[in-house]
């Protein structure tokens, strides 16, 4: 657990009698010895030495290793519909769109955008395009119409794969503001009466099945993927092929995949794990990889993993808290011998749900950080380590971390165990963004030295395991405290009345700022004055007066993001009236 001086840990013990061994076992050692360059022998690289292309390091060449007939994607619809492709089908229908795209003139380089729900043409557009050695950028299918038009714009979209149905709702009246997007493609039945506007059907399923891919630098821009923006217009961080190679090793190391494995990953491909970690990292592995279009349910989600077999699952705190709400008794019916490894991204796991998943599975969820900028996971629990509750974990094989201060246009690197600073990572790495688009100035601010500098707040202790304490612009200075918003969340969180719990600091005239907390209940809590006092008393008691919050307010659930991010800027700017920038990622938001 964390209090305002550190980590209180309570250390959940590496099991000692794993069903399959780690893929990472001596950590040390492993560290010690990795090499990016001889890592990406594990690729095969395009015939003939012609590059390195994503697409075909997560298809096709399982087809030349003999495991053609392995189940690639296990698609479940949301109403009972079934679908599998093995990696020789995922072959024959990506390169069909790759044809098809080639068919109505789309270069290598131009945009195909695919505005989706979690289906398979959404799996198949995005490897097609990327064998086409187009940029691909996947969208929210829950996105209203600005948003959709505001990426578009800064992405210079020139291909949109959509439904009929999201078509008319969110894109027919943005064309205008649009005169790049030349065409779009539409999955499901509708007539096509406007010029540019094509079926699936008639343009990708008469395609040919036969495909060579053209030669692919390794640094050809592969993805686009946007972040929000506090203000402003969101960022678009440009990804490249050789990407490819950190989403196999991490994948290997931190998710613990193995050969013959089934995984699912619960996010959606309009945000960047869902791409990296629900697309290219479970197909590079060469497991298959279960695809569920439903949105949450907690039944439905143990359902799942009973009757899919699921060794690995990689899910969102949101997902997490939510379960936790049901209790562990909800997961006792269900036979789940086959999950060996549980993993979360999102937000910085709280201690109590790390701990909540010895409870009712059987095994710790494991936490890793990253970010869209990094392209792939940095830091991560391991299955064959310890792990202390709240930790972000260690650093993976070929990625140098460090807790820094800027001094000017300097670095000061903080050497002792326990002191807050920004975490910076040593550059460069497969997956790192290759950059901003059309934002050069704001992507060299984010490097000094060969650091790239992560924006969050964090320390590292004596063993070397990293602790999250907050993005830099959410840390609340209070009477000369530096206070992270993450471990007062957290001590929250540990009382059995609160769900979820949000921190912000407001203005004070005395301390400068005081912090105020945002609570969830569980259900059957009432939220009334009692338990109020009951929950200050209680971070009073776990945190000291200095750190614990003054006032906390109750909220039938807290605005997220769909990754499951608490959006604290957002509750601050409508606490205090300030602009709330960029919602386009907003998910809940109730009051």
């Amino acid at each position: 657990m964390m209090d305002a001086q550190g980590p209180v840990v309570s250390v959940i013990h590496k099991r000692t009698h794993q069903r399959l061994e780690p893929n990472l076992v001596d950590y040390e050692r492993t560290v010690a010895e990795f090499d990016w360059t001889k890592a990406a022998r594990l690729l095969d690289g395009l015939p003939g030495g012609a590059g390195l292309n994503v697409a075909y390091e997560a298809v096709d060449r399982h087809l030349n290793h003999g495991r053609g007939d392995r189940t690639a994607l296990r698609w479940l619809g949301r109403e009972g519909q079934r679908r599998e492709f093995s990696y020789t089908d995922l072959a024959r229908v990506t390169n069909q769109f790759a044809n098809a795209l080639e068919g109505l003139n789309v270069a290598a380089g131009e945009r195909v955008f695919v505005l989706l729900g979690r289906l398979p043409e959404l799996y198949v557009a995005v490897l097609g395009a990327l064998k086409a050695r187009c940029v691909v950028t996947p969208l929210f299918s829950a996105f209203g119409p600005e948003p959709i038009a505001t990426r578009a714009e800064i992405g210079d979209a020139r291909v949109l794969v959509t439904t009929p149905e999201l078509y008319k709702r969110k894109v027919q009246g943005l064309r205008p503001r649009l005169p790049g997007l030349r065409h779009v493609i539409l999955v499901g039945q509708a007539q096509q009466d406007e010029p540019g506007v094509s079926a699936w059907s008639e343009l990708v399923d008469t395609a040919s099945p036969e495909y060579t891919i053209a030669p692919t630098d390794p640094e050809t821009m592969s993805l686009l993927h946007f972040t929000s923006g506090t203000t402003g217009r969101p960022k678009g961080a440009m990804h490249v092929h050789a990407a490819v190679l950190a989403h196999l090793v991490t994948g290997r190391y931190a998710l613990d995949l193995h050969d013959d494995d089934v995984f699912w990953c619960t996010a959606d491909p309009g945000w960047v794990t869902g791409t990296s970690y629900g697309i290219i990292a479970p197909l590079v592995c060469g497991v298959t990889n279960v695809v569920l279009e439903a949105e949450f349910d907690a039944q439905t989600w143990y359902g799942i993993l009973e009757r899919e077999r699921v060794n690995v699952w990689y899910t969102a705190p949101t997902a997490i808290r939510m379960m936790m709400k049901l209790g562990a008794e909800a997961v006792k019916g269900f036979d789940l011998s086959a999950l060996r490894f549980m993993a979360s991204v999102g937000e910085p796991l709280n201690p109590e749900a790390v701990v909540w998943g010895q409870e009712a599975f059987g095994m710790p969820i494991h936490d890793n950080w990253w970010q869209t900028e990094t392209g792939g996971i940095m830091i991560s629990n391991f299955a064959a380590l310890d792990i202390k509750p709240g930790s972000m974990g260690r650093p993976l094989p070929g990625i140098g971390a460090a807790i820094v201060e800027r001094d000017g246009a300097d670095l000061r690197f903080i050497a002792e165990p326990m002191v807050d600073g920004e975490l910076a990572l040593k550059t460069p790495w497969p997956s790192m963004m290759r950059g901003y688009l059309h934002e050069d100035e704001r992507y060299r601010k984010c490097f000094v030295d060969g650091w790239y500098l992560t924006g969050d707040l964090a320390r590292r202790d004596a063993d070397g395991y990293y602790w999250f304490v907050g993005r830099a612009d959410d840390v609340i200075k209070s009477s000369g405290h530096l206070i992270g918003p993450f471990e007062v969340e957290s001590a929250l969180m540990e009382h059995p009345a609160v769900a979820e719990a949000g921190v912000i600091g407001i203005p004070d005239a005395m301390a400068g700022e005081v912090v105020k907390a945002f609570v969830a209940l569980k259900p059957g809590r009432e939220p009334d004055e009692a338990l109020r006092r009951e929950l200050l008393g209680h971070a009073r008691q776990r945190l000291g007066a200095a750190v614990a919050p003054k006032q906390i307010e109750f909220r039938s659930n807290l605005p997220k993001t769909r990754s499951g991010k608490i959006m604290r800027r957002l509750l601050k700017a409508r606490e205090l009236g300030l602009p709330e920038g960029d919602l386009s990622t907003l998910e809940s938001d109730e009051k």
